[in-house]
């Protein structure tokens, strides 16, 4: 009796699930895993906000798996053990997954596959999660290209990306293998449960990712030229499902093409366009160091950073800056996980130079607190607005936070759904033109260096 084992990671879905698909033609039981991995070498733990995600995501996944004779076996360790154990457990004759494209989880992959053969093992990994997997986009030189425009030129004069594999409507039984309960995990915060936000805001899961999707294409695509307002509901709202895999970019790439009709195509492309910024982020991180803890332009190593009192940064943190676009979005983000893209701009610029902080301690919080917080796009983000990444902002570019509040939100919609203007404000922590100074002045000091 022949018998596969699915290994998902950050592809928590049924449909367009190339893994799966490759499992189910294998014949015999299919045995769907889940490994929460924290043991592996250089594998990043997840923030608290991704814990409550991947808690309710996983819970879908299983009701899901279950409706089609299926269920989801959970195991947690590093991977190399915990995929070992379940190939013994289960009798799998072959393992299947999905690609992942950071240095530690490729390393990780790699020395699996390679122990599975060893012992007989089919092991094979599929394109999932990517629509360009970082080696098919190259300059002519056969590097990576560290321009955004000329990538989105590159990727667009490659073939279209597939089409997405359909949801299968049953599943091969199981191997009888036991496994955790999402409860013995403990990924829920409970004391204090700071949670509530997250749950009014959002639904994980693949129907979840579904819904979103069609909300988007039917009520909001028409709005997407004015998504740097934030108060208006204008942008996709898929980034988590992306994140986690509950739709695939492919899935979401044919859903936008069949709206590039003469109405829909400016707003159709530009999103699009967007979706490859996700993809070149993944790109850069393919062909680096860890960029969450390395600066891209190493000469950013000589940028003399301030040390700065926990007290200025829980003012940040908790939305007290007297800034009201830094604070609103600080507070939008602890509320539902996520910050308009417009006001992370505002709100990373305020803290990387006006207060002067490394771009790191901004994106371990953010790590923390945002549902989509990945591996790739929020350390990229966060060097993009410091200066030190591919394609970065030039440092002198400074957000100034009450002239993107005049030009973005000019009547504080926004501001006043997370900051009630009956509030009393506080004093606002820094002088804007003098800090501006103060960074740039930073910035000379680091070129002579």
């Amino acid at each position: 009796m022949t018998g596969a084992l699915v290994w998902l990671r950050d592809d928590l879905r049924l449909a367009d699930n190339p893994a799966l698909r490759a499992a189910i033609d294998h014949g015999g039981d299919v045995t769907v895993a889940y490994v929460l991995d924290e043991d592996s070498p250089g594998i990043r733990a997840i923030g608290a906000a991704s814990r409550w995600w991947i808690h309710h995501s996983l819970s879908a996944l299983d009701a899901e798996l279950q409706e089609r004779g299926s269920r989801l076996v959970l195991r947690r360790g590093a991977a190399a053990d915990v995929i070992d154990a379940l190939v013994a457990d289960s009798g799998a004759d072959a393992v299947y997954w999905n690609r992942r494209y950071g240095p530690a989880e490729r390393d990780v992959d790699a020395g699996i596959k390679a122990a599975l053969h060893d012992r007989g093992t089919e092991a094979h990994s599929f394109a999932a999660n990517l629509l360009w997997e970082p080696w098919t986009v190259l300059t002519g030189q056969g590097e990576a290209y560290k321009v955004f425009t000329p990538f989105w030129n590159a990727v667009q004069a490659m073939p279209e990306p597939r089409h997405p594999l359909p949801k299968p409507r049953d599943l091969p039984a199981p191997a009888s293998v036991d496994g955790d309960t999402l409860d013995d995990w403990g990924l829920l915060p409970t004391r204090p449960d700071w949670a509530g936000g997250l749950r009014d805001s959002w639904t994980p899961g693949e129907q979840g990712a579904q819904r979103q999707l069609e909300h988007f294409v039917e009520h909001a695509l028409e709005d997407y030229d004015q998504r740097d307002e934030p108060a208006m509901e204008s942008t996709s709202g898929l980034s988590p499902y992306l994140r986690w895999g509950e739709i695939s970019p492919y899935q979401v790439w044919h859903r936008l093409h069949e709206r590039l009709e003469p109405a829909q195509r400016q707003h159709a492309s530009a999103f699009l366009r967007q979706l490859a910024w996700r993809e070149f982020n993944w790109n850069e991180y393919f062909h680096c160091d860890d960029i969450a803890t390395v600066n891209v332009r190493r000469g950013f190593d000589a940028f003399p950073w301030r040390d700065v009192s926990e007290a200025e940064l829980d003012r940040w943190r908790t939305g007290t800056t007297g800034f009201d676009l830094v604070d609103a979005g600080m507070r939008e983000l602890w509320h539902t996980g996520v910050m308009h893209n417009r006001v992370r701009l505002a709100a990373g610029s305020f803290l990387v130079k006006n207060l002067l902080v490394d771009w790191r301690v901004g994106e371990q919080w953010f790590w923390d607190t945002l549902v989509d917080a990945d591996a790739a796009n929020n350390p990229a983000n966060w060097q993009w607005v410091a200066g030190s990444g591919f394609d970065a902002a030039p440092y002198f570019r400074v957000f100034n936070p009450d002239r993107q509040l005049e030009r973005f939100d000019p009547h504080r919609e926004y501001v006043h759904r997370w900051v009630p203007a009956e509030e009393l404000r506080p004093e606002p922590m820094v002088d804007l033109k003098a800090t501006r100074q103060r960074a740039l002045d930073a910035y000379e000091q680091m070129r002579r260096s």
